[in-house]
């Protein structure tokens, strides 16, 4: 889902570039196996729009730097790290405001060129990533070991084949589905 902002032929004189965004969600999971739900995150209430710049370093696996006002705060912009799993609704906006740019180039803004994004998004690939994060996509475990390179759609298949092997979906929950390389017990039926 994009918003209807002009394309780069049409752009504005007051775009500054491409950012892509993302609220952030209405519910979050925490605690051991993600049983304590809560209202946004700790730094951004739920709905916040968080400006996200392309990535310059890696803060841990689906963990990303994201620009936004703080839940305490709501005048200023904060940098902070966030969790995937806690953003939703993925688009892609202009960037209109020096103070955002600021943010977003972070310890690279240069004061001579304030209007200047370091490390911008292009549109298009803004796009691509949102489009990918917006399908709704699951983490998965096998046998207890997770697989950060693997992901299965929402509600996940009750079967899946990995690297020619089959595997079972044991368990299905807030921290993803959970397979099994043994298939499920038979029910038996009792003959009347």
């Amino acid at each position: 889902m994009t918003d209807t902002e002009p394309t780069d032929d049409e752009a504005p004189d007051g775009l500054l570039g491409w950012c892509l965004v993302a609220n952030v969600a209405r519910e979050t999971a925490h605690g051991e196996s993600g049983l304590e739900i809560q209202h946004g995150t700790r730094h951004f209430s739920a709905g916040t729009l968080l400006w996200i710049p392309r990535v310059r370093w890696d803060p841990g696996h689906c963990r990303w730097p994201a620009v936004g006002r703080h839940r305490g705060n709501g005048r200023r912009y904060v940098n902070m790290v966030v969790r995937a799993e806690d953003l939703e609704n993925f688009r892609v906006k202009g960037v209109y405001s020096e103070a955002l740019v600021r943010s977003l180039n972070g310890y690279l803004h240069d004061p001579s060129a304030p209007r200047t994004l370091q490390n911008p998004w292009t549109r298009e690939r803004a796009q691509l990533w949102a489009d990918s994060w917006n399908q709704p996509r699951e983490p998965v475990r096998i046998d207890g070991h997770s697989d950060p390179q693997l992901f299965v759609p929402n509600p996940p298949p009750p079967e899946l084949q990995v690297d020619g092997e089959t595997l079972y979906l044991a368990h299905y929950g807030t921290r993803g589905a959970h397979y099994s390389r043994t298939p499920p017990p038979l029910e038996r039926t009792p003959e009347p």
